[in-house]
């Protein structure tokens, strides 16, 4: 085995020893503990197949090569062999520079309307149901946390729940996908409310965080809470319910504060409204971590800075752009009809290779 490939070594031992764990009944008691063993199980077994293949793409490289010395019919084949052992060589490269741990877990998505007034709720709109089809194209779960209407059947606030269907590989897990999109989304089209017929652009805001698995992941102390009771209102302030079942929680020692008023029962509101804040103290550990670590752990394209404008949605060209990434395509229709796989393909492959070039020589 080269001497590049050593990194490969007590990954094996690693996946062989979860493997264990995994089989052993007990572990299962702790369902969160076995989430996480799950993940890393799963992102394992991608080492541990692209190691085996590169195992034997080589090992057929090298028998040709022996081969060929004594018949010319296996020299014939050795080009093809190399080319193949060098590739099985660059996809276990790729698939040992570190994924997001994160990328199984289920995703919290917040959009807000930003400048712009009701033309930008009706835009925040429009990104909800894009994001809805996306993960019906997907076959994920989606959930409406907590939502509050505009007037015109736009959106001033909504956030959802994005869930994957049963244990997925980390590739294929709902953050993975949805991490890129946090950030400023910008529109330019006839607003509903203009009578000239002129172009406005107005923007949203979109906030990804990845939803902790249970309580437990994210310790809150009660004593740390205020929690607060109110009667809902619609758009326009009007009054919706005629008991206190909208709930408030303000997390003291953080200073956030989460809102839920769509259910009907307060008890469904303080649930969802934990929820939303476990999420945010989950990304608030994890930002901290990130900023602490040598190396970053969070994604090379996902922004930073959530004030930063990563896409424009241009109604009158029917395009969408990404700059970030320099993706550009001519079906925004489709775009927001769910078809969003080339956008977000886009920032994962802006993201491998960043993270290829970062780790460098090191693998």
């Amino acid at each position: 085995m080269g001497e590049a490939f050593d990194a490969v070594i007590p990954l094996l031992s690693e996946h062989g020893e979860i493997e264990a764990r995994l089989a052993d009944p007990a572990v299962h008691g702790d369902a969160g503990r076995a989430r996480a063993l799950g993940r890393r199980y799963a992102e394992l077994g991608r080492v541990v197949a692209a190691y085996r293949a590169w195992q034997q793409a080589t090992g057929d490289a090298d028998a040709a090569a022996e081969l060929a010395q004594s018949d010319a019919g296996f020299a014939a084949e050795l080009p093809t062999l190399r080319r193949a052992a060098d590739d099985a060589a660059a996809d276990l490269r790729r698939v040992l520079v570190p994924r997001d741990p994160d990328d199984s877990r289920d995703v919290l998505l917040e959009i807000k309307a930003g400048e712009g007034g009701e033309e930008s709720a009706l835009f925040a709109g429009d990104l909800l149901r894009m994001y809805l089809r996306y993960a019906e194209r997907r076959g994920w779960k989606t959930e409406v946390l907590e939502a509050t209407q505009s007037d015109l059947g736009g959106y001033k606030d909504v956030t959802i729940a994005v869930k994957a269907r049963g244990t997925v590989a980390p590739e294929d897990g709902v953050w993975a996908h949805l991490k890129y999109e946090g950030g400023v989304h910008r529109v330019q089209r006839v607003p509903v409310t203009e009578s000239q017929g002129r172009i406005h652009t107005s923007a949203a805001g979109v906030v990804a965080l990845p939803e902790a698995d249970d309580a437990a992941e994210v310790g809150i102390d009660p004593n740390d809470l205020r929690i607060d009771v109110y009667r809902s209102s619609g758009p326009g302030g009007q009054s919706v319910n005629t008991t206190d079942s909208a709930v408030r929680i303000t997390h003291l020692p953080s200073g956030l504060v989460v809102s839920c008023q769509n259910e009907k029962s307060q008890l469904q509101n303080k649930e969802q409204a934990m929820r939303i804040l476990r999420a945010r103290l989950l990304a608030a550990q994890q930002e901290q971590a990130a900023a602490a670590a040598s190396q970053a752990r969070r994604s090379q394209v996902r922004t930073v800075d959530r004030s930063e404008r990563i896409r424009t949605y241009n109604f009158p060209e029917n395009r969408i752009a990404d700059h970030r990434t320099g993706f550009k395509a001519y079906n925004l229709d489709q775009v927001l009809d769910g078809d969003l796989d080339p956008v977000v393909r886009s920032a994962i492959d802006a993201d491998d290779a960043a993270r290829l070039a970062e780790a460098g020589a090191g693998l």
